[in-house]
């Protein structure tokens, strides 16, 4: 080997030697992703963290303040300190450059900086990756603002739902329809069991074949966001041993969302049938409950509920 070969040989040798035990982060890639022009989101994903930082004090996380703090709220290097990530990779996800983020390391952040779930969102939006909202308790407590609502809507019947069809909250004229009294209902009454557990001869639902399965669609797509909880394992598991024809209609596994439909009804105190168009509304601050509001489609409906709320009235002690 030649004197000029070993010393290229030695320079190659000490220069791996060094990148291998450098601690630098690789530079980041700086190809912009397929289809999608990340100059918009780098400086606002910059402006954001910085922004979220400055509101988060050392006092906020156990962290005395120091002399001479110069930088309003939590410095870069603490923020990576709390998050259990390097300084470098932090200072880099702040300053918008298009460094690979996961999930976790996402949400560690958010959680050094106190994020809530729309800040949390929005964080995952600008830095690019897909946000998969923390899975949360089924909704059983209704207030007073939304009862108000439900009351208003009287003479319509309505009711508010949560994803597994529990009744949350209903209306006189909703009870009239489904004659239900505070008597007679449960806790937490339930519309699918319900229906599936009512002899088919008082069933309310006149095209029950033709209801129930996208019922029961529907709640199959809630229910992928609750796989595995208890409450909604026990519910299925008890209606499927309950009534065979839910458990046939569970295993279709047929999935469809909330949406409108005309539904159509039968009344003890009335000959005839109403047909009634439902409207599936959303709640703010209430995820996965809806409002479920039933109008008649035709003025003999609106004569025949008259009926039923008046015979309901009679009825009442």
């Amino acid at each position: 080997m030649t004197t000029t070969d070993h010393t290229a040989a030695t320079t190659h040798a000490a220069t791996t030697a060094h990148a291998t035990t450098d601690r630098t982060p690789p530079r980041p890639d700086r190809t912009p992703p397929r289809g999608r022009d990340r100059r918009r989101t780098r400086p606002e994903l910059a402006a954001f963290l910085k922004s979220r930082r400055a509101r988060v004090t050392p006092a906020d996380v156990g962290m005395p303040a120091g002399p001479r703090r110069r930088t309003p709220g939590l410095r870069r290097e603490e923020v990576a300190q709390l998050s259990g990530v390097g300084v470098t990779w932090y200072t880099w996800l702040e300053q918008g450059r298009p460094i690979n983020a996961s999930p976790q390391v996402l949400d560690a952040v958010a959680r050094t900086l106190r994020l809530d779930r729309p800040e949390r969102e929005h964080l995952y939006h600008l830095a690019e990756v897909a946000y998969e909202p923390a899975r949360e308790a089924t909704s059983e407590v209704v207030g007073p603002d939304i009862q108000g609502i439900i009351d208003a809507l009287d003479p319509l019947p309505a009711v508010v739902y949560n994803a597994r069809f529990d009744l949350l909250t209903t209306n006189a004229a909703y009870r009239a329809l489904f004659i239900l009294s505070p008597e007679t209902l449960p806790r937490l009454p339930n519309a699918l069991r319900t229906l599936f557990l009512a002899p088919e001869a008082t069933c309310p639902l006149v095209l029950r074949e033709a209801e129930l399965p996208v019922m029961v669609a529907t709640l199959r797509s809630g229910y992928g966001r609750h796989v595995g909880e208890p409450a909604w394992e026990d519910f299925i598991r008890e209606l499927a041993k309950a009534s065979p024809y839910f458990a046939e209609l569970w295993e279709s596994g047929d999935v469809v969302p909330p949406g409108p439909r005309v539904k159509v009804f039968r009344h003890r105190a009335v000959e005839g049938e109403l047909r009634m168009t439902s409207a599936s509304l959303s709640i703010n601050g209430m995820p996965e409950c809806r409002i479920v509001v039933y109008s008649p489609v035709d003025e003999e409906t609106h004569e025949l509920l008259a009926a039923v709320r008046a015979d309901n009235e009679k009825s009442r002690p």
